[in-house]
This record gives C-alpha cells, structure tokens and sequence, in this order.
C-alpha cells in the first residue's frame, strides 16, 4: 500500500531562506537605506549593484512594500542592491542612474496594479496615488512594468529582466483587460522580460539570484517554482495533459475522495493524480496514465491565447483550471501557446512557491528595516509628515502584519490568487519584538498600534486540521459554502497576542483594522468578546458585501445570516464594557450575478437598518479574477464550463447606465440620484417605494440639485470644441495642443456617443505642485 499524501511527498522541502551562503558582497555589510543614486553607492564603498530594482512606487523601507521587503531579503543573501523609484519612463537615462547591474534588473509596477492605481472602477483618472511623495498623481505609466521593463532593456540590453509584484503576477497568462475591453497575451511577452515571479516572491527569488551570481544563463533557469517563462521548444519527459478544450460528454468514472485515508483506497489515498467532484479540467490522457505519472512531471496544456481571445466559453475553462492548480503542494505546470505558426511560444508556469515556515516569515520581517520613506523624499525640516507625506506609509505606519495568505476565496479579490490560500504566521515572540521596535524607534508614536493583521485579522495560525488533506485539497475557499470541517477555527493564539500586545509598556491601544471574517469569528465567541472590548475603536468595518443569495453565491461570501449573527455578538460584548460601538458594512455594487432586483433588495435592506453609504465600492474586474472571468464570459466558472445547458450563465452589469444604477441604489439616500431611481422603481413595477413616508425609498419631490451624472470618461476627455481649435487650417488630425494632454496612451476603448466622431481618451497632465483607491 502506498504511503500516506504529506506535502513532503509531493515535493521535496525547499532551502530555508536562511541556509543559503551569502555572495561574496556581504561584506561590505548592511545599508542604512538601500542607494537610491551614485552617491549613496560611493559613501558605502561600492563600485555597482548586484541588482536594481525598478519600481513604481516611492521607496519605504518599511516590511509592508514590496520592494523594501524583496531589497533587504536580498540583501541579506550578500547582494548589493540599488532602487530606481517612479523613475521618468519617458527614456532610458533614469534608469542608467545607478549604472549596469552585475546580475539582474528586478521589475514591479509597485504594490498595486498600475491600471487599478490610476483608474477607478468607471475608468476615471484618478486624481492622487498613496504610494506617491505629496499623493501626487501621474508619476508612473499605464502598464508599468511593461514599459519599465523596456527602458531597462535600452539603458542595458543584455542584462537579465525579471518581473514581480502583483501587475505582473496577476496577469502572468492570457487575461481580460478591463481597461482595453480585449484578452491580452502573458504580460511576460509585452515586456520581453526573461523570467516572471509570481505570488510572493522571497523563495524564487533568492534561488534565482544565488544561480545567475554563480553564472547560470537566465534561460536555463526553468525549474523554480513561483516561476514563469518563455519556452520556444516542446519539454521533454513531461506528460502533457490537453486542456485545450471543454469536456465532452464521454465514460464517467468514479473520482477518488480528496479526504480519504490509505487503508481506505487502493491508491493510497493519492487525490493529488485526481480532481474533485466538480473539478474535471483535463480530458485526453486517460486517467491511469495521469495515475501513473509524476505529478512533478505533468503539465496542462490550456487553450491557446487566440482560443481563449476568440472564445469566450474556452476563457472561462482556462479561468476554472488555472484556479484549480493553486494548492502549491499538488499543483501542476501550465503551459499557454501565443502565436501560430514557427512564430509560436509557449508561456511556461510553474507550480505556485511553497509556504515559507513560520521561522522564514520570523526572518523576513525581522530584517534591518529602517520603516521609513527614503531621506530624500524628507520635506526642508527633515520630516517625511509634511508636504511630501506619502499616503500609503502614514497609513501603515504604526501597524504590524502578522500573516499572509487568505483561504477565503473570494472571487473579486486577488489575495487568494497572489499570497496563496495557505496561512503563513509569525511568531508571537517576532511580532511582540515589532511592536517594540516601533514603541522605541519610529518618530511621533503616540502609544497606538493602528493595526495587528494581515490580509485578514483572523486568521492567524488557522489551517487545516490534517497536512494530508491539505496536501490532496483542490477547493477554493476552506470557509464556502461553508466553513470546512477539517479546518481549525481556533482563535486561542490570536487572543493570547491581543492580550498579550495591549499589555506591553508604552502600548496605550492596539487598534484592529484589517477586514474581519466574521463567519470566522463567531466561531470563538472569547475572540469576539476580546475584540469587541480591547480593540475597537468606536467604529469596525467589515464586509458581507451583499445581502442576496445571488450575488453572493457568485462572490463566494456567507450569507447577511452570519452577519446579523456577528452583530448580535457584537453590540451584546460592547454593552458589557460599557460602550457606543457601531459596525460599518461595505458592499458591492454591480458584481457579476446580481441583479438589478437585488440592488434594491440590498438598498431597502440598508434603509431599514439606518445606513447610509458615502463611498460605494463598485466591481472592478481585476485580471485574472473569477468574477473578471465571468464578467468577460458570462458564465460561471465555479459550476463547470461546458458547451451546453449544463453552464451557469450569469447575469453580468455592463453599460454605464446599468453599473449607475446599481451604484444609486447604494446611495438612495443622495438626491442626484432620485431621479435615475424614480425612473428605475417604475420600470421595475415598485412605484410604490417612491413617497414621502418611512417606508418609502426615495421621495416624490426633488431639493435644489440638477439630478445630473457627467459620464467619468466624457468628463476626462478633452471637449469636441477644443478639438476643433486644436486642428484648426493645420489640415492634420485634432488633436489638443502639444502639452495640454499626456501623450501615454490608456489603452481604454473609443467613446461612441452617436453624435461626435469617434476619439481615444487622453489623460490630462496633473501640475507638477498638486497632491487610497477604492
């Protein structure tokens, strides 16, 4: 009988980050603040970088930026590495700032997407950037880390060019650009990059790093995980499976229980070699051949870009597959074909890096931080709170993050798809040290730790209960439709660090800011009680995101049920400790599955429980996301992708005047509003909730407002009448005068109004003197 799934047998474990012998480099020891120019590089004796990280984020050496955390891990390998910050991408002479780099160019667009850092969900240029010196807009292109990626290639063309970070994770295949409207091909193509991290990066990385420093060519280097790359020549002894087309109807055999033991199969309980009961995303090879081969070994072949660019059926299955080898511990290869013909390539991704070890995640963030933007974005006083306060450090300035990953699920969020859905934790030892540290050394500490979490506040030391099940596990979430028996909901050590936080000397409030999941919490009614009274500040927000079924099945979120059971818990503990507390629930509007019914469910829902909204977050179809895949498709990837009734299809909220609806019923309580929602209650036969009384929704008179909505994209456009002059007896097409629009293309489709000829939209130049997303 074969020995039992354990991670270890589905792959050998990885090198500790730090067991690796540091390069030669090493000694020239720890920088104050990895060198932003030639200078800083002489006052630390060196004569060039190791490697250069490009970024497009202002530098804050603070554990919560990537670059920071990716500079000192590599630093700390014996490397020496440089930073160019939101370099000027109109040429390639910022980036020669600090000269060629002896091994690689690292290349992120920043924390966040650049496209999500610069529109909002109505594709409206926004006017600031929180990772900006002053929350200055405009400081990086559209798409940055394809076009930082090609300035590097021209200042220094035969240096290596490896992607990271969330834009070019996210898009590491064929994926649907909201912005463009179009699929777009593996952004590893577009920037011409030799090698993509994806996820977080620290493992890969470091690996990459030790094997090009012992002079290993960038193309040899294929078999990292974490990794992608392009590949020109089929692979050898690897058993490609074709995904390159939905199932057909055929012989059903029984799938093998990812949750049985050995003794109860005679597999040996390996799951790994099968999918779940509605996870079936290969097809040609037959099942004991699949058996029989080593899952190391095997690749899926998904649909090519031109397929899933051409058919919007095979971009929903290629969605469901890539979703469904995410378990870094039985995920298999994939490979993508773009092109046809000798020109074709193939985009190679590797299985997803293995979780770092609670004494990895000790290292990582005990590393010598100096937890402050860069000297010279200091304002004349020295100060970094000033004029030049970058907005996304003042926000994490006092705050600790004690884990990665999320095992929620959620379709709309890209934490799951980057991070990974298994739990990573400190110590409670490494984060007390934290908070000391930023008790006796960060300037202007009041005594309040603005927030103790993560990408969740509540998952901390959470997993499965079984590593054999966790090794053989392909569902999606742990906690939809339901929490997982087999997971710990244990909240015990997340309490003991709560108390044993607030306790420290000098500490006067640990405050809890991180989004709270609640169907977690009312597990452990002692973490909610502890919650509720220590670590509250007046106000929690928190995030059912809807009220109705629908939506929420295709958002895979609990129902309001669990909601109204975590505010009952709620205001019951807040009255013991004697206070006035109030929880703030966000939702979305137009998110694919919710109808225009359902809005206004939600909306008579929020009018009943006195709420209020002032910000309405609306869908954004982030790349990659399952709920972009059926925004794009139509369909529903969570159900099975099939040619036939068998498909879910989903209703999807596009044109602007249906996503302004389902935005106004967010806010019926706003009178520019009323009048969409008047026309909108009539057409749907619910007049009678317009009136005047309590249990009305809008009321039949109209205050002293125009009622008007300026569509986002005509309001960015430059008008029809300054066109006009623009082109003016030049015979050559309108366009504004040069320096009145910034010449970088959007990519954002035409406007077609029916009565003005078709014209790209422009951005405006922001002055260089004027000043966090949704």
């Amino acid at each position: 009988m074969n020995a039992p799934l354990h991670p270890a047998h589905v792959t050998p474990a990885p090198k500790p980050l730090m067991r690796y012998k540091p390069y030669w480099a090493k000694r020239f020891g720890v920088a104050p603040f990895l060198p932003m120019s030639r200078a800083e590089m002489d006052a630390l004796g060196w004569d060039a970088c190791d490697v250069i990280l490009v970024t497009g984020d202002a530098y804050v050496d603070h554990p919560s930026f990537g670059m920071a955390v990716i500079g000192r891990v590599l630093e700390a390998q014996g490397f020496r590495v440089g930073i160019i910050a939101q370099p000027d991408w109109h040429s390639a002479e910022p980036f020669k700032a600090l000269g060629r780099p002896r091994l690689f160019w690292g290349v992120t667009a920043g924390n966040m997407d650049s496209m999500i850092n610069r529109y909002t969900a109505d594709r409206k240029i926004r006017s600031d950037d929180a990772y900006t010196p002053g929350g200055v807009g405009g400081r990086r292109p559209d798409r940055a880390s394809i076009v930082y990626a090609q300035r590097c290639r021209e200042a220094y063309k035969d240096v290596p060019i490896i992607l990271g970070g969330i834009e070019a994770s996210l898009r590491r295949i064929a994926h649907y650009d909201y912005w463009s409207e179009t699929v777009r091909r593996s952004i590893l193509l577009d920037a011409k990059a030799d090698l993509l991290l994806y996820g977080n990066a620290e493992r890969a990385l470091v690996e990459v790093a030790h094997r090009l420093a012992r002079g290993e060519p960038v193309e040899s280097i294929t078999d990292v995980r974490g990794t992608a790359f392009v590949r020109r020549t089929p692979a050898t002894d690897w058993v490609e499976i074709d995904s390159t087309d939905v199932d057909r109807p055929g012989r059903v055999e029984a799938h093998v229980n990812p949750y049985q033991m050995p003794a109860e199969s005679a597999d040996g309980g390996c799951a790994s070699a099968a999918s779940d009961a509605g996870a079936a995303p290969v097809r040609l090879v037959p099942r004991a051949a699949t058996l029989r081969a080593p899952r190391g070994r095997t690749v899926i072949r998904l649909p090519s870009y031109e397929q899933v660019k051409a058919d919007p059926v095979l971009y929903a299955h290629a969605n469901r597959v890539l979703h469904l080898e995410t378990n870094p511990y039985n995920a298999r290869a994939l490979v993508q074909r773009h092109g046809q013909g000798p020109a074709a390539q193939d985009v190679w991704v590797n299985p997803p890096p293995l979780p770092l070890s609670t004494e990895e995640m000790d290292w990582v963030f005990g590393l010598p931080y100096a937890r402050s933007p860069h000297p010279a974005y200091a304002d004349e006083r020295g100060r970094h709170d000033g004029p030049t306060k970058i907005p996304a450090w003042e926000m994490i300035r006092f705050s600790v993050n004690i884990m990665r990953g999320c095992f929620g699920g959620c379709t709309f969020c890209s934490i799951t798809e980057h991070e990974g859905r298994i739990i990573q934790s400190r110590s409670e030892d490494s984060i007390i040290r934290e908070i000391e540290e930023i008790r006796d050394k960060v300037p202007g500490f009041t005594g309040v730790i603005s927030d103790l979490g993560g990408p969740t506040a509540n998952m901390y030391r959470l997993g499965c209960k079984s590593p054999t099940i966790e090794a053989a596990c392909r569902k999606p979430s742990c906690v939809y439709p339901d929490i997982c028996a087999n997971l710990r909901t244990d909240h015990g050590p997340l309490v003991r660090l709560y108390r044993r936080a607030r306790t420290l000397k000098g500490i006067k409030k640990i405050l809890i800011g991180s989004g709270l999941r609640y169907d977690l919490a009312v597990r452990d009614p002692e973490y909610v009680r502890e919650l509720v009274q220590h670590h509250v500040g007046g106000y929690l927000k928190i995030a059912p995101e809807h009220t109705e079924p629908g939506p929420l099945s295709k958002m895979m979120k609990p129902g309001i049920g669990t909601y109204d059971r975590f505010k009952a818990m709620f205001d019951r503990y807040s009255r013991e400790a004697g206070k006035e507390q109030y929880l703030i629930p966000y939702f979305i509007a137009a998110h694919p599955g919710t109808t225009d019914e359902d809005m206004l469910n939600l909306a008579l829902w929020l009018k009943r429980n006195g709420f209020r909204a002032d910000q309405v977050q609306t869908f954004y179809p982030s790349p990659m996301a399952t709920a972009t895949a059926m925004y794009h498709t139509g369909l529903n990837p969570l159900k099975g992708i099939h040619r036939d009734e068998r498909t879910e299809r989903v209703d999807v909220v596009k044109g602007e005047r249906r996503r302004r609806l389902h935005k106004a019923l967010l806010r019926y309580h706003d009178p520019n509003n009323w009048p969409l929602l008047r026309e909108a209650l009539k057409a749907m036969g619910r007049a009678d909730l317009i009136g005047n009384g309590k249990h009305h929704l809008v009321p039949t008179y109209q205050p002293l407002t125009d009622g008007s909505y300026r569509a986002p994209r005509r309001a960015n456009s430059t008008p029809p009448a300054a066109r006009a002059r623009a082109g003016a007896g030049s015979g050559k097409p309108t366009q504004p005068p040069k320096g009145r629009v910034l010449t970088q293309h959007t990519g954002l489709p035409p406007r077609v109004t029916g009565a003005e000829p078709t014209q790209p939209m422009h951005q405006r130049r922001k002055p260089k003197s004027s000043g966090r997303p949704t």
